[in-house]
């Protein structure tokens, strides 16, 4: 901590930044204390010193302020201050560009140094807070400071993975004369050991029942349909079985299916376009997906229409993954003995499994050029036409050896010169592993690129360019009231047609329906339906015949109408620790960010095997902090003077009424009589949000499909308006706004309740054009809302609703914040979320 330099001011900061922000507004005439130099005995022997070629920057002592170079003699800048110059302090300038740099007290450091992690002083104050707690029983925090945690990380043996690189270069013959920089270049390509990666997830205990030991195969005994759930429940699992127990050296092996993953990513356009291309790497033993970093590829500079180097980077990018992969090949022949979850040894053998890739990535995997398919033979202009067959390894090789290049480039869309990855491997065909994917092909294919822009070509070819900016800002102001969500990435602005990322495509699609309706032909509408329809059916954590026919249905529809696991895995192995990083070099730490972060991870683990994660105080402490007020002034507080009543409605129905978990129809229809209903005598403890836990494993969600989100009810969010969030009930398809969190207790009994708002649907059956539920606020025969207090345990989730706008343009000045309270019906908006799509499909 550092003090303030005027004697006298106790204040202490935590960086030099805080102080001199201090200083300038609480001490703008005072002289403060300089404290001593840390490099020399005396001021002035540094005010003094000098050297050829040495430059001098002037600074006032009373006020500390940044001011531009100005040039005040050749070779010379000076940095102006305002006031007085006669007490001046001078200080050196190396002779090299740019200033030194130094540690936290000011002593030079080697300028590569790596920049020291961020928030070292936040953690340290909170070492401090812990250690202060435990001073009255004797005991110390674990750590003293940052710096010795940090330095426990780093000597943790567990999930320490060494980096390794290895160089790759051209090797063709050079041309005469000026010969291409890409040619004479190398280029570094960093990985971590993949079968020691292999090792230390299949060896992870908290994987135990969550793993396929083999192939597997479940049929429904009602109607004999085959389901599809996890990985190895699929037909390929199956097939490479097979080929495993031909061989005499690997037959009763456990089968280990690698299934791969890449995507370059920019993580930061304003400094330059920095990319990175990782490779990710998992396994599909496990039934949800647990993404490791396995490595980053070389990106060469881009040079444009070189024909040569384009096949250069293609040939760059199988030779780096089979030499990345080299470690595990001999495990596909050879079975290896290894831990499995459940704490036995087994026989393993690898293979590799799915490749997870954009299109642009399936073109240079599987040596095509763009627009061909990288599954089947048909031409991009010929998909209708003809009979096709599916490209494979054999149809390759025998095309390559038949035809000349030109033939191969012109006719079948192939490289046919450069050798693919899979080709070092057994049992690898790169047509069969490569397959699409929902937010590539799907999400950012068919919805952005397609539908997104058929939309916007009919607004501008059906109305004049007043009503077509005047459609488009409509349809900005719908998406921009979408009411909030958990993980629902908001527009408030409202949102353009181009630059969009992922998230912002999959975001928009949650809520597009709602937003064009009434400015599109319906025929558009079902088109868009039938495509998202399609998406969450396919995104279902078990496919059966089912659903299957349910996807040829939408496929169907969509063609007569019409004619991410990676990406996630981004954020936290490549765009986070180059946000820590200090951009200069930055991979070197960002791989060492990584090893900390696998260390970390590993330890966890670690800890909880031995008991040490099982409790925590913060549940404790939120109790204490929760506010606790009497109904009556809590009912004026919030503006419900018949809540004491309906708190007493619930209790009675608790009390007399076996099953809990259901409130008794006269709570619902208002009857009964208040002189009959139990008193309330304890104060009621309030809570502005509650946790939802349920099973949801088509989400993103940890082991075992378990998911939990946040329902809100508070007056203030983010310092602005207050969130009340929609929950579906469980009986049956109830929709209700939370406007309350409260318990009490009654007779020693804790009961935690909900006082809600009641929507009833507006048909028996979803809306025909758009196939969705369609609801509207209940109320009272006095025209108030109707209301209950319900059990927690009567919530299953939060829920999402969308207005319905139709055809009138909405006013400019309303927020998202008031959208459930602005309109007189909404959409219960299934496509928020896949667990919200089962509920309402």
């Amino acid at each position: 901590m550092l003090p303030c330099l005027v004697t006298g001011c106790i204040c202490h900061f935590y960086n030099r930044s805080g102080r001199t922000t201090h200083m300038q507004s609480h001490h703008p005439f005072e002289e403060p204390e300089v404290p001593p130099s840390h490099h020399s005995s005396s001021s002035s022997q540094h005010s003094q010193s000098s050297r050829p070629g040495t430059r001098h920057a002037a600074t006032s002592s009373a006020h500390m302020h940044s001011r531009s170079p100005t040039q005040t003699s050749a070779g010379d800048e000076q940095l102006e201050a305002p006031g007085s110059c006669d007490d001046q302090m001078e200080f050196d300038l190396p002779e090299s560009d740019g200033w030194k740099i130094c540690d936290e007290h000011g002593d030079d450091i080697p300028p590569n140094t790596l920049p020291p992690p961020y928030g070292g002083g936040d953690i340290d104050f909170i070492f401090n807070l812990w250690a202060a707690s435990l001073a009255a029983h004797g005991e110390t925090s674990p750590f003293a400071n940052h710096v010795e945690m940090y330095n426990v990380i780093d000597s943790t043996p567990l999930g320490d993975i060494a980096w390794q690189s290895f160089t790759s270069e051209y090797n063709g013959a050079l041309p005469e004369g000026d010969v291409p920089t890409w040619m004479t270049s190398e280029y570094d390509v960093w990985f971590r050991d993949p079968q020691i990666l292999m090792h230390n997830i299949l060896s992870n205990p908290d994987f135990e029942g969550e793993f396929d030991y083999a192939p597997l195969q479940e049929y429904d005994t009602s109607n004999g349909a085959y389901h599809f759930q996890d990985f190895m429940s699929g037909d390929w699992c199956w097939k490479q079985a097979d080929l495993i127990a031909e061989d005499p050296n690997t037959i009763g092996s456990m089968f280990v299916p690698i299934i791969l993953g890449s995507d370059k990513t920019t993580v930061s356009v304003a400094t330059g376009h920095n990319q990175y291309w990782p490779v990710y790497m998992l396994i599909g033993n496990i039934h949800n997906n647990v993404v490791v970093l396995l490595g980053f590829l070389a990106i060469p500079t881009r040079v444009a229409k070189d024909a040569h180097f384009r096949k250069f980077c293609c040939q760059l990018l199988h030779s780096s993954l089979a030499k990345m992969l080299e470690s595990l090949k001999p495990g596909m022949t050879t079975p290896e003995i290894v831990r499995s979850p459940d704490g036995h040894f087994r026989h393993a053998v690898y293979g590799l499994g799915p490749y997870i890739a954009d299109y642009p990535e399936q073109a240079l995997l599987a040596c095509i050029i763009q627009n061909w398919c990288p599954k089947c033979t048909a031409p991009a202009d010929g998909l209708d036409n003809g009979t096709y067959g599916w490209c494979s390894h054999d149809h390759t090789e025998v095309l390559v050896e038949e035809f000349e290049l030109g033939v191969l480039w012109n006719e079948y869309g192939l490289v046919g010169d450069i050798v693919p990855f899979t080709n070092y491997f057994p049992r690898a065909d790169i047509h069969e592993l490569l397959s699409p994917n929902i937010l590539h092909q799907l999400i950012k294919g068919a919805f952005k690129d397609h539908i997104i822009t058929w939309v916007h070509k009919y607004i501008k070819a059906r109305y004049s360019d007043n009503e077509v900016n005047k459609i488009l800002d409509a349809i900005d102001r719908h998406i921009a009231l979408a009411p909030s969500f958990a993980g629902f990435r908001q527009f408030p602005e409202g949102r353009g047609f181009k630059q969009w990322t992922g998230d912002d495509s999959k975001a928009l699609m949650k809520v597009y329906i709602p937003v064009i309706e009434g400015h599109v032909p319906l025929e558009m509408v079902l088109t868009l339906q039938a495509l998202i329809d399609f998406v969450y059916i396919a995104r279902r954590n078990i496919i059966d015949s089912n659903s299957l026919n349910a996807l040829d249905d939408a496929l169907e529809r969509f063609h007569r109408l019409c004619s991410s696991i990676t990406e996630s895995k981004h954020i936290k192995a490549v765009k986070e620790p180059w946000r820590r990083s200090s951009r200069f070099e930055a991979l070197n730490q960002m791989l060492l960010t990584n090893q900390c972060l696998d260390k970390l991870a590993a330890s966890r683990i670690d800890f909880a095997s031995h008991g040490m994660l099982r409790e925590t105080c913060l549940s404790y402490i939120l109790d204490k902090l929760a506010k606790q007020i009497y109904t009556d002034l809590l009912a004026d507080e919030i503006g419900e003077p018949e809540l004491t009543t309906h708190i007493q409605r619930f209790l009675c129905d608790q009390l007399h009424h076996s099953d809990s978990n259901l409130n008794s129809e006269a709570s619902e229809s208002g009857t009964g009589s208040s002189g009959a209903l139990p008193e309330l005598y304890e104060k009621m403890t309030l809570y502005t949000s509650a946790i939802a836990t349920f099973f949801t494993p088509s989400d993103v969600s940890g082991i075992g499909g378990m998911c939990y989100e946040r329902i809100r009810a508070m007056d203030t969010w983010r310092n602005g308006p207050g969130q009340y969030d929609c929950v579906f009930g469980m009986r049956g398809f109830d929709i209700a706004q939370v406007r309350l969190f409260f318990s009490f207790k009654h007779n020693g009994v804790h009961y935690p309740c909900a006082f809600v708002h009641w929507f009833k649907h507006v048909h028996d059956s979803r809306d025909e054009n758009t196939g969705i539920w369609v609801v509207e606020p209940e109320t009272c025969e006095d025209g108030t809302r109707f209301a209950s207090v319900i059990h927690l345990d009567c919530i299953f989730r939060v829920a999402h609703l969308m207005p319905v706008f139709g055809h009138e343009f909405v006013p400019t000045y309303l927020s998202y914040t008031q959208t459930l309270d602005a309109f007189r019906t909404y959409y219960v908006n299934k496509y928020i979320d896949h667990q919200a799509f089962e509920i309402a499909w």
